[in-house]
């Protein structure tokens, strides 16, 4: 298994294969459901149905996430590039961009002449996330790119619909209360034969190391447990993802990342730093001192290397999708071929 070494001041990455317009872009945000959207009446006045997450809470650890963030960040590097690196798999270029929340900066960072971008369109729920890209200086291979800001929800896309060739979500879509509904939303917001690039983290992220942690310790110190880990999709329902929001041509693969760090609060920082820690609604509002030690102390004992390192494991799920267009390849009609697997057995399998 082919495998590749990054390293950062606290933490060393290892990654593991598995597989201006006159016309306005933005509007009034309005909320969608998937199950209207079914129904032929998607957008709506009323709050989606699902309620997973505090995207208020989300927006908040996204402004504190502002202040912490890494400049050389290994592993946000290393999916942004990774996301970034099909780009250059596709002879088609895509003059209107649009990024949507996570590694904001990284993918700008990295765009570096990818997809022939003039336009790039940048969106975070965050204002002080938005802020902090807007003062940092492009890197001269994007000096020539007209980059707008704008603060917007991915659950109320305020992005008129058939303005853009290219979306872009990386490490940011995982955290919807509707993931099908926000998938929908770009699709929509995608001009025909648009690209839709996400990548999401899966369900396999930190779930052998610290779920375990946080479950024994919460058990040894409070007799019971709450959730202290979010939920996140499996890589066996990122396809019909991609099938449920209408998108051509979809692709799935995974990565996992194992990064390992110093101690089990290196770890937290480092999420807190990528705006990544607990938000869900039914949450414990309280982690208690003595808890969050034994959380530690449970980590070290059980998951540390001989080099007294501790790993995590981060699964990435990347999503690659495009809007219908009639140049796109189709499979052809059942019952439409005109040569049978019979035929074929015989010609060439007959000295099997």
């Amino acid at each position: 298994m082919k495998s590749s070494l990054f390293y950062e001041t606290s933490c060393s990455l290892w990654r593991r294969k598995t597989r201006p317009t006159t016309k306005p872009y933005f509007l009034s945000s309005a909320s969608f459901s998937t199950a209207d959207y079914e129904n032929g009446d998607a957008f709506q006045s009323n709050p989606s149905k699902v309620k997973i997450f505090d995207r208020h809470l989300k927006r908040k650890q996204r402004d504190r996430a502002a202040w912490l963030l890494r400049p050389n960040d290994s592993f946000v590097h290393a999916v942004a590039e990774n996301l970034l690196d099909r780009l250059e798999d596709c002879k088609k270029t895509f003059p209107t961009a649009l990024c949507l929340g996570g590694s904001l900066q990284a993918v700008r960072r990295l765009l570096q002449g990818r997809g022939a971008i003039q336009k790039f369109i940048m969106m975070d729920t965050s204002y002080d996330m938005l802020k902090l890209c807007k003062s940092s200086q492009p890197d001269s291979c994007n000096e020539n790119i007209e980059t707008s800001y704008v603060v917007g929800d991915e659950e109320f896309l305020p992005i008129e619909e058939s303005s853009v060739d290219l979306v872009i979500s990386c490490l940011g879509l995982h955290w919807t209360n509707d993931l099908p509904g926000a998938m929908i939303q770009c699709k929509l917001a995608l001009k025909p034969d648009g690209l839709f690039l996400a990548a999401i983290l899966g369900g396999e992220t930190l779930k052998l190391e610290l779920r375990i942690a946080c479950t024994v310790a919460q058990m040894e110190r409070e007799g019971g447990i709450s959730p202290r880990v979010s939920p996140l999709a499996q890589v066996r329902d990122a396809g019909n993802l991609l099938t449920r929001a209408g998108f051509a041509l979809p692709g799935v693969d995974v990565d996992e990342y194992v990064v390992r760090y110093e101690s089990a609060l290196d770890l937290i920082e480092h999420l807190r730093a990528m705006g990544e820690t607990n938000a869900l609604l039914q949450r414990s509002n309280i982690l208690k001192r003595e808890t969050a030690l034994a959380t530690a102390a449970i980590y070290d004992s059980l998951f540390s290397a001989e080099d007294g390192t501790i790993p995590a494991t981060f699964q990435v799920i990347y999503m690659t999708g495009w809007k219908e267009h009639p140049s796109q390849q189709k499979a052809k009609r059942r019952g439409s071929a005109t040569v049978s697997f019979n035929d074929i057995q015989k010609q060439f399998g007959s000295g099997s």
